[in-house]
């Protein structure tokens, strides 16, 4: 055998390491994996983070009452994930939360608080649910569950941070924006007086 073969196979035994990025692979915390598993999918922090949005758009008790509603609902789908119990199109429910809570936000409906909170809380139940499921083996349900609660609450405490922050942003941005346009207009006048 010649030298290549040696060294491709000394280099596959090197790199031949197991793959810790599943969940249940290796020892876990059961709440260090049920915090890791909202934060490590885009697809949940774009859902969780539009839930945030969503509720401080609409806001007064919405600001509060819209991330309980999933949260709350969020578990129920867990409980139901862990258990085993069947719920049919979750992926595509946490796609669908994804494209539907972006359309409302995107389209600034003005949604009453109870549509809201039911809408984020079906989509809650998907979500939950595949956190359920993914649970590892040898971890604590109830460490795993508080593990997805507080990283699902940060991640709707960003998108709502999100949403005051750009507004306060934009409430300060539009008396110079107005202004900035104002000049433009003057600009413009000036260069048709001048042609």
């Amino acid at each position: 055998m010649n030298r290549s073969f040696f060294l491709i196979l000394g280099t596959l035994f090197v790199a031949a390491t197991p793959a810790l990025a599943h969940t249940g692979v290796g020892s876990v915390s059961g709440f260090s994996a049920g915090f890791g598993h909202p934060i490590g999918g885009l697809d949940h922090v774009l859902a969780m983070v539009a839930v945030g949005i969503l509720a401080a758009q609409l806001g007064g008790k919405s600001a509060w009452l819209v991330p309980a509603s999933f949260v709350t609902m969020m578990v129920i789908g867990g409980i139901l994930g862990i258990n085993g119990v069947h719920v049919p199109f979750v992926e595509l429910g946490i796609v669908g939360s994804v494209i539907i809570l972006g359309a409302v936000i995107a389209l600034g409906r003005e949604l009453p608080m109870g549509l809201a909170m039911a809408l984020v809380g079906l989509f809650a139940i998907f979500h939950g649910h595949a956190h359920g499921t993914e649970m590892p083996m040898d971890a604590s349900g109830l460490e795993y569950a508080f593990g997805f609660i507080i990283a699902t609450t940060i991640l709707h405490a960003a998108g709502i941070g999100l949403s005051f922050g750009v507004q306060h942003l934009a409430n300060k941005i539009a008396p110079l924006a107005v202004r900035i346009s104002g000049g433009a207009i003057t600009a413009c006048g000036l260069a048709l007086l001048l042609l």
